[in-house]
Formats: C-alpha cells, structure tokens, sequence
C-alpha cells in the first residue's frame, strides 16, 4: 500500500487535492482535523481528558466540547496549547495507525494534515506532498469560505510552518492556485512517477 501525506498551509487548497485522489484514484483518506473532532464528540477517547485537562467550564449545556471555548484557552498560550496537544495528537495517530492496518489490501492511503510535518507524519508516508498557494490567494479563500479579516488570516497563517521549511521536507509540490485541471495534471503526474519508481 502507497501512504501519502498530504499538508500545506491554511487556506492552500488541500481539500482539492483530497477531492481528486478520492474520487478519481480511489485514495483511502484519513483527515487529521476530521479524527480530532469525532474523538472529541463525548463517547470520544479524547473527551474526558480534555475536560480533565481545561475543566468543566469548556462543556456546553448540550453536553459536547465547546471548541471555540478551548481555542481561546489555548491561543497564545503554548504550555495550554502543548496539553492540548498531547492529547489529541497521540490519539488521532492511533486511530490512523490502527485504519492503516486495516487497509492493507488498499492500493492508496492518504493522511492529511496541515501539521504533519509537526506531529511526525513522516516515519508513516513514503511521500510528503506540499500544497502550495501564493499568500494572497489564500486569503483570499480564507476571506472568502470563512469570513475571517485579513489580519486574522495573517495571524493563522503565521503561526503555521513556513513555506521555505515545508518545501524543503516534502518530496513533491502541488502548486494550487485554483485551476483545478492543472491541479488534476499533477496529482496524475506525482502518481504515475511514484507508481513506475515501485516498480524498479
């Protein structure tokens, strides 16, 4: 089975990437983000300890974490932010870990995550592929799909891994910048050359 990690910055185009390796390559997608929410849900395994860790104030009446709640908890501060962490991301790698398992007759897998590189990704996907979009255009997008102010989109995209620390810990780029059949292109090209190196 071929495992790819897919990863790049807030508002890059990743969710076209997946789209396209799930609907036309067949790719088994594993969604960090995704994981994170359902083992946050109350029958999660990552429930309790976060309420152990934050206490009772970040569960809403309806029972399920408030995760904006957390979010500001955590913004800025970094020893609450790595709690948080500890114990989400731990979590999330097993359950992707344990799916990889399960998938061994899979031709593809995909793990995406915009950080895969930070949370050490790497010893499980062959390849890394970086999503690349000019600053601008993801603003724009962020603006856009999410209503957020220029200055919050240059906040988040900060506190994200560079594009100069992405590019050289990837071994391939896929260059987004909304045409989708230029996008397609080079997936089928990344494929295809991953697919003839195996065969050596």
């Amino acid at each position: 089975m071929r495992v790819i990690g897919v990863t790049g910055g807030v508002g890059a185009g990743k969710s076209m990437v997946l789209e396209f390796l799930k609907k036309e390559h067949k790719a088994k997608l594993f969604c960090a983000d995704e994981i994170g929410r359902e083992l946050m849900k109350p029958d999660g395994a990552c429930f309790a300890p976060v309420v152990r860790a934050f206490g009772e104030a970040v569960v809403k009446a309806d029972g399920e974490l408030d995760r904006g709640e957390i979010a500001k908890i955590v913004f800025g501060d970094e020893e609450a932010l790595g709690r948080l962490n500890g114990i989400i991301h731990p979590a999330v790698r097993r359950e992707i870990e344990t799916g990889l398992e399960e998938l061994k007759e899979e031709e593809l897998a995909v793990i995406e995550s915009a950080i895969l590189l930070e949370a050490g990704y790497e010893d499980i996907c062959e390849e890394i592929w970086y999503v690349y979009a000019k600053e601008e255009t993801r603003i724009n997008r962020l603006m856009e799909s999410r209503g957020y102010s220029r200055e919050r989109c240059l906040e988040v995209m900060k506190s994200q891994m560079g594009e100069e620390e992405l590019r050289r810990r990837a071994t391939a780029v896929i260059e987004n910048d909304g045409d989708k059949e230029a996008v397609r292109e080079q997936i089928q090209a990344l494929l295809k050359t991953g697919s003839e190196e195996e065969k050596r």
